[in-house]
This record gives C-alpha cells, sequence and structure tokens, in this order.
C-alpha cells in the first residue's frame, strides 16, 4: 500500500537536525516512511495537505488507563498522593475485563485524537478474578489502531504488610513472575515497527518488595524487556523508604538493579544532584507528568537539570484520575507553562516539549524506529489545520506551536505503521455511541459503592 501526503504545507521532523519541509509530499509503504519529497510512482492513496501542517506522532510514555473510570471525583479531588491512592484502591478493587477493556478504548481513543500514536500503559492493579487484562488492553489498541507498550505491573505489599492497597488487589511474587514470563512469552515483539511490547513494572517502593524489584530486574533482562516504575515522585514516598530501608528512593532500587538505559522511572520530582548524577551516568530514564504533578501537589521536576545532564525525557499525560484527560498536547502546553513559571529562562522551549513527546519519548522506550519523520521510520504522524480563526498569527513558528500557543482540536489526520486511524478529528471506523453506552453500563457496576 502505497499513501502520499500531498503538497503539505509544512513538516516538522522533529528529527536530529530538526529539518522543517515546506510544500512537498510524504510517502508511506505499507508501514514506513519511504520518501520526503517527489517519487516517480503511482500512490494506491493521496490526502490533499496544503492547509495541513504535519508532525511526527506523538509517544505517552505513562499512563493508568483504567483510571479514565475513576476520572473527577468530588471524594478525592482535594487529596494528595497517598490518601488518593488509599481512597480509590476501594474502587480499582473492582476493576474487571470490561472496565480494562471500556478505558482503555476511551483513554486511548482520546489520545490519539489529539495526535498520539503510541501508549505506554502502567497497568498494576490485578485484582483476584478479574480476567486476563493485558488480553482486554491489547484487543483495545488493536481496534483502535494504536501502538501500545503495556507493563505487567505488580503489588505485594498490601496494608498488612505496611503498604497501601488492600490485600484483594496485591498478588505473591511467584503469581507475578510466573505471569510476567507468560505475559512477555505472548506479546513481546521486537520486530521493527512492532505494535506490541511489554514492559515489567512494580508499582512503587510502598507497594513492591525489594524481592519483587529485585526478581522482575532480573527477569526482564533474562528476555531483555524494559523495567518501569513510580520513583520519587513525592515527599512522603521518600519519607516512607527513609523508614522502611534506611534509604532514599533512588539509593533503594538502584541497590536492587534499578538502573540503566533499560530503566524508565515515571515522575522523579525529587532528585538531589548526586543522584541525576547517577542517573546520567546509568542512562537511566524518565517519564515526565507535569499536569498530574500539579493536580496532585507533588511539585515539578528538574527538567533544565536533566536536560542539561543529557538525561532522557519522555512525555506523559499519567493515569487519567491523576489528570482527568488524555491528551498530549495539553501536556505540551502544561510542561512548557510550568517550567517557564519555575525556572525562567532556563526553562525549555516549546519545541524542545514537542521533541520531550516525540524523539524523546522514542528514546524512553528503547525505540529508534518511531518518534521522528525521517525516511525509514514507522509512518506514524498527525497533521492539523492551519487555516482556522484560532490559529491566527500562531503559525509563524509551528516549531514551538503547542508551547507557547496550544492547540485545541482534534486532528485532521493521524496515521498510525501507515493507516489512516482519524480523519477530521474523528476515530475511522470506531462506533463512538456503542462504547459510550457500554461504558456508562460499565461505570454504574465499577462506581457502585462510592
Amino acid at each position: 500500500m502505497l499513501t502520499r501526503l500531498k503538497n503539505i504545507d509544512t513538516i516538522i521532523s522533529c528529527d536530529h537536525s530538526d529539518t522543517v519541509y515546506r510544500h512537498t509530499d510524504l510517502w508511506f509503504e505499507n508501514e514506513e516512511i519511504v520518501r520526503i519529497g517527489s517519487f516517480d510512482r503511482v500512490p494506491d492513496a493521496e490526502y490533499d495537505c496544503s492547509d495541513l501542517i504535519v508532525y511526527p506522532g506523538l509517544i505517552n510514555v505513562h499512563h493508568h488507563l483504567y483510571q479514565y473510570f475513576t476520572r473527577n471525583l468530588r471524594k478525592v479531588q482535594d487529596y494528595e498522593l497517598f490518601d488518593w491512592l488509599k481512597a480509590l484502591y476501594g474502587i480499582w478493587k473492582n476493576l474487571n475485563e470490561d472496565t480494562v477493556y471500556l478505558s482503555s478504548l476511551a483513554g486511548m481513543a482520546e489520545l490519539m485524537r489529539y495526535g498520539c500514536t503510541t501508549c505506554f500503559d502502567h497497568h498494576y492493579v490485578f485484582p483476584n478474578g478479574a480476567g486476563d487484562l493485558l488480553a482486554a488492553q491489547f484487543h483495545a489498541a488493536e481496534m483502535l489502531g494504536i501502538r501500545m507498550h503495556a507493563s505487567r505491573g505488580s503489588m505485594d505489599l498490601s496494608e498488612k504488610d505496611g503498604g497501601l492497597p488492600p490485600d484483594s488487589v496485591v498478588q505473591t511474587v511467584d503469581e507475578i513472575l510466573i505471569d510476567s514470563e507468560e505475559a512477555i512469552r505472548r506479546y513481546q515483539d521486537n520486530s521493527r515497527f512492532s505494535m506490541r511490547r511489554i514492559v515489567l513494572a512494580p508499582c512503587s517502593p510502598f507497594s513492591a518488595s525489594p524481592t519483587l524489584y529485585r526478581d522482575s530486574a532480573l527477569l526482564a533482562r533474562k528476555y531483555g524487556v524494559q523495567l518501569h516504575t513510580h520513583l520519587c515522585e513525592t515527599k512522603d514516598e521518600e519519607s516512607y523508604t527513609l523508614d522502611a530501608f534506611h534509604k532514599r528512593p533512588f539509593d533503594h532500587l538502584a541497590s536492587l538493579g534499578w538502573t540503566g538505559p533499560d530503566v524508565f522511572y515515571a515522575h522523579g520530582i525529587h532528585f538531589n544532584d548526586a543522584e541525576l548524577d547517577d542517573i546520567a551516568l546509568t542512562r537511566t530514564k524518565i517519564a515526565h507528568c507535569p499536569v498530574s504533578n500539579m493536580k496532585l501537589s507533588s511539585g515539578v521536576m528538574r527538567l533544565p537539570d536533566m536536560l542539561d545532564r543529557g538525561i532522557t525525557v519522555g512525555l506523559a499525560v499519567d493515569g487519567s484520575a491523576s489528570n482527568d484527560g488524555s491528551n498530549l498536547m495539553d501536556e505540551m502546553r502544561a510542561a512548557y507553562l510550568v517550567h517557564r513559571l519555575t525556572w525562567g529562562k532556563r526553562a525549555p522551549s516549546g519545541y524542545t516539549v514537542l521533541k520531550l513527546a516525540t524523539a524523546g519519548s522514542a528514546a524512553v522506550l528503547g525505540r529508534d524506529d518511531i518518534g521522528s519523520i525521517e525516511e525509514g521510520k514507522a509512518a506514524d504522524v498527525f497533521a492539523i489545520r492551519k487555516d482556522t480563526t484560532d490559529l491566527l498569527c500562531a503559525i509563524d513558528d509551528p516549531m514551538d506551536l503547542f508551547g507557547n500557543v496550544g492547540f485545541h482540536r482534534p486532528c485532521d489526520l493521524v496515521f498510525v505503521n501507515g493507516k489512516l486511524t482519524v480523519q477530521e478529528g474523528k476515530i475511522v471506523d470506531f462506533d463512538e455511541q456503542k462504547i459510550l453506552r457500554a461504558s456508562q453500563d460499565e461505570l454504574k457496576r465499577f462506581l457502585s459503592e462510592l
């Protein structure tokens, strides 16, 4: 299948040279970008892009899609992280395959409408008898056509062990490792342009034991898959690890083998200088979640210090319930503004934030086949229309657009692996009303104890 995006007004490539193309064509053959410019071939499909700006697909590197069904709940609106989690675990214990499938559909549909083509989801709540939750997530991704990295997350410390979650949502280390190995064997696809990968992801130092962290790292490295966890998100977490393990959170995980280019942490707010130096030295990576960090009063990441050290950082929306949205365009705007407010002239530019959400996020996920518009890369792109009143006097600098101005409409086009997934703001072949009705029915069951 040869696809031509014809006479594109502007392409922001986000490649190593920050190349910008004007008034040119973009060609996909099946899942791959094969030409930027003229091409002496006849396309099977073509799209007039003369009024469109084309960007690489955005890449979300930390999410909790099941939380789409616990957004904007009055009960927890003013809580900070620990109290927020304790309150919501009482609802999340009711998760099943239907909840996870429908919430994943809804959350990833929102992501994709706003330019996201790859989503990593950190699912770590596996209640007893809930069913095959990873299968439900991958099915949702396949239905939408979005590229997905899913985690076999885990928790083994319940309230009786000094952790936060209730007994019904934790498992033994042996149960977790058996299921993790099966998930890798069943879903991990290491091929170029792969649509499915697995990450092993114990939840956090206050819900996962040292044994679980150590054994998960050994298993992940046996199979060559990535490792992920929450780390240094709050001062409460720091107090917990100091009391429980007599170490700061980073030192605790480093002692368990949790540093290196196959490891990425979510949040990473409360690192000191020495820890940032070690993260840079070990090439450990970070998923930045600015909206969640603001909503839960967790703090502001030291992003300029990380970038100065060459630390790889990607962008993420985090769990829907700690953000109440799944929109990376909004996340880019928020990231730009919170760092301008916090760091002034040291803050990253709007374009730097865009590169965090594209090339940076690709690097966080350990991929060199997505994240930029280049020949040989995956045909993951989105396009927005420039001839609208809300972009008057705003498109002179399309590289910085999402940070400096923001963009608040769904995309005109989205392609994932060369397949059209969004057209004129609508998900292709997606019955939104059917999904809405099914989700409303499931929500009545899921939230029945509120």
